[in-house]
């Protein structure tokens, strides 16, 4: 029977949180400097990764661009929610930037062709804070997601700048086969699109034009033309109560 180095993933936990903490403080990227190289090589050698030296030389040189990006979303996020009183607030408090960081970290490793360890990342953050992005979708710039919870993004999706996300929101695809995997099978958002709660968009032909609005538990499997509003109706009736029966 097969072994798999299953431990590794509280391995992989403890060196996404300290690499976290490095994008972010100095103090905790001087004292983690030295551990983190020597994980990712010993994370490596047991997901028999080659050329783990240069990947985390490579790796490294991109934490300055993450770090830019990622102050943008903060600005995102600040901009956005009215409930936020500063930026310290977003950087400290805030599971949906908490998952765009790993994203963005763990998407720069899928690009140097690291797929295992990604995932292990992704998943790591989704179990705190249950929004699944896959380290393979391309996100643009000043993204923000509000709440967060439920929220699913696949592999190949791409979201342009600006773009804003709510609770429940899927960016999926409409077809589940093996034979796909090669191929383009989630949707492509452009810039300044807000998609609110609950909404599913599935499809890798399927873009959502620049400036729409997407509604609350709209379901969508066709392009959307730029400054679109899409919306779900359902009757809602409210009436009196009879004689205090309810």
């Amino acid at each position: 029977m097969k072994s798999y180095n299953v431990c590794l993933k509280d391995t992989v936990k403890t060196f996404t949180k300290r690499l976290f903490y490095a994008l972010f403080d100095e103090q905790q990227k001087i004292e983690h400097e030295a551990y983190l190289e020597d994980t990712f090589l010993k994370i490596s050698s047991k997901l028999s990764i080659e050329n783990a030296a240069h990947i985390w030389t490579d790796f490294k040189a991109q934490f300055p661009e993450i770090r830019r990006k990622l102050d943008l979303d903060a600005v995102a996020f600040e901009n956005n929610d009215p409930a936020s009183h500063c930026l310290e607030e977003i950087y400290l408090a805030y599971p949906g930037f908490h998952a765009i960081s790993i994203y963005r970290l763990s998407h720069a490793l899928y690009k140097l062709k690291v797929h295992i360890l990604p995932r292990m990342m992704s998943e790591y953050i989704h179990g705190i804070t249950g929004i699944d992005i896959h380290p393979g979708a391309t996100i643009g710039e000043s993204f923000y997601i509000d709440h967060g919870t439920g929220i699913v993004i696949g592999e190949s999706a791409i979201i342009k700048d600006h773009v804003k996300i709510y609770q429940g929101v899927t960016l999926g695809g409409i077809q589940i086969s093996k034979d796909l995997a090669c191929v383009k099978r989630h949707p492509t958002i452009d810039e300044n699109v807000t998609i609110y709660a609950n909404a599913t968009i599935l499809g890798g032909d399927i873009v959502i034009g620049a400036n729409s609005i997407i509604g609350a538990n709209v379901w969508i499997t066709q392009s959307v033309p730029e400054n679109s509003l899409v919306t779900y109706q359902t009757e809602i009736k409210i009436r009196p109560k009879k004689n205090g029966i309810r």
